[in-house]
C-alpha cells in the first residue's frame, strides 16, 4: 500500500447551532473538527489507508480536539505541528434561513507551518501527495511550504493531487490571486476534483463544456467536475465520462467532497505506483463511482467526521 501526506489546514469549525441566526444573535455553537485536507486524511485512513497530515494548529484546547481525532482515525500526526504561539483556526458559521451562511474566519496557526517545523520529512517516503487548502494560498508560511513541498513531491516522482476549495467567504476581493496560485497546482497535479462552480471560475467560462475543455487542454491531469446530484464529469485531455450519482436524501453534505476525494486516493494507494499514471478512462470510471458511493455515504449523517465513522472500503465493488 502507498503511503498518502495531506498537507493544509487544521481548524475548528464552530456551527452556530440557533438555525437561522446570525452569528450576533446566536447563542449555542457546536465545535467540529474541520479544514479539506484534515477530512481527505480521516477519510482515507477510515477506509484503510496508510495516510499522514502535515498540518499546524495550536497548543490548545481545539488543537488538541484536532489531535485527537486524527488519532482516533489512524492518521499519523507525526507532522501535525501544535505552536505555542498561535491559536487555533476557527472558523464560525451560520446558517440562515434563506440558505446563506454568516461566515468568519478567525485565522490562527494553521497559516504558520513553516519549512522550519517539517525539516525532518523526508518526502521520498511519501508516494501520493495531497494538496487541498483554500487557506493555503493565503498569505502566511503555509503558503510557501505548500509550493515547496509541491517541487519536491514532483522532484522525487510523487503523485499530486489537487482540490482548490474555493471559499468566496476568504477570496472575494482576491480572485484573481486564488486562479493564478491554483493554477500553479492545476498544471502540474497528476489528478485533481473540482465543483462545477470552480471549474468555470478557474477558467473564466459560464458552461462546463467550455470549462472541462480549457482544464483538459492546460492540464495533463485526469481531473473529476462534482456535479451533486448530476453525478461527476470525469476527463483528461479530450476524453469525457460522466460517472452517475447515487440517489440519497441527504442529511448534511458536509464533508462529501472530502470523502470522493479520500476514497479516490485511498484506491490510488492500492495500486503499484507505476501503475497509477498508465490506467485509462474505465478504470478512472470505476473507481470515481466508488468514490461516489464514499461521498453518499458521508452525506447520511450529520457532521464530516462523524460520518467518515461509517465509511469502509465495503462499499466498494
Amino acid at each position: 500500500m502507498l503511503n498518502i501526506l495531506c498537507i493544509g489546514e487544521a481548524l475548528i469549525d464552530m456551527i452556530c447551532t440557533d438555525k437561522g441566526q446570525t452569528l450576533s444573535e446566536g447563542l449555542h455553537f457546536q465545535k467540529k473538527a474541520g479544514g479539506a485536507p484534515t477530512n481527505v486524511a480521516a477519510a482515507i485512513a477510515a477506509l484503510g489507508g496508510k495516510v499522514s497530515l502535515a498540518a499546524c494548529v495550536g497548543k490548545d484546547p481545539f488543537g488538541q480536539h484536532l489531535k485527537d481525532t486524527m488519532d482516533s482515525f489512524g492518521v499519523d500526526t507525526r507532522w501535525l505541528i501544535m505552536d505555542r504561539v498561535h491559536f487555533t483556526t476557527l472558523a464560525f458559521v451560520s446558517l440562515m434561513e434563506n440558505g446563506e451562511r454568516d461566515f468568519y474566519f478567525n485565522r490562527g496557526a494553521d497559516g504558520e507551518l513553516s519549512l522550519d517545523d517539517i525539516t525532518q520529512m523526508d518526502t521520498r517516503n511519501y508516494d501520493i501527495f495531497h494538496f487541498g487548502s483554500a487557506t493555503a494560498f493565503l498569505p502566511g508560511p503555509l503558503q510557501g511550504t505548500y509550493r515547496e513541498i509541491l517541487l519536491r513531491a514532483k522532484n522525487d516522482g510523487g503523485f499530486v493531487s489537487f482540490d482548490p476549495n474555493y471559499r468566496q467567504l476568504l477570496f472575494g476581493r482576491h480572485k484573481e490571486s486564488f486562479i493564478h496560485q491554483s493554477w500553479h497546482f492545476l498544471e502540474q497535479a497528476d489528478f485533481f476534483k473540482v465543483s462545477d462552480e470552480e471549474a468555470m471560475l478557474l477558467t473564466g467560462t459560464d458552461t462546463l463544456e467550455a470549462a472541462a475543455h480549457v482544464l483538459g487542454e492546460r492540464s495533463p491531469a485526469f481531473f473529476a467536475v462534482t456535479l451533486g446530484k448530476d453525478g461527476t464529469l470525469l476527463g483528461k485531455g479530450s476524453q469525457r465520462a460522466m460517472v452517475p450519482s447515487i440517489p440519497i436524501q441527504p442529511v448534511d453534505t458536509t464533508g462529501a467532497g472530502d470523502a470522493f476525494v479520500g476514497a479516490m486516493l485511498y484506491q490510488l494507494s492500492l495500486l503499484p505506483k507505476a501503475d497509477i499514471r498508465t490506467m485509462d478512462m474505465e478504470q478512472w470510471i470505476r473507481m470515481a463511482a466508488n468514490a461516489n458511493k464514499a461521498g453518499a455515504r458521508t452525506c447520511a449523517y450529520l457532521g464530516a467526521m462523524e460520518a467518515f465513522r461509517h465509511l469502509n472500503n465495503q462499499i466498494f465493488d
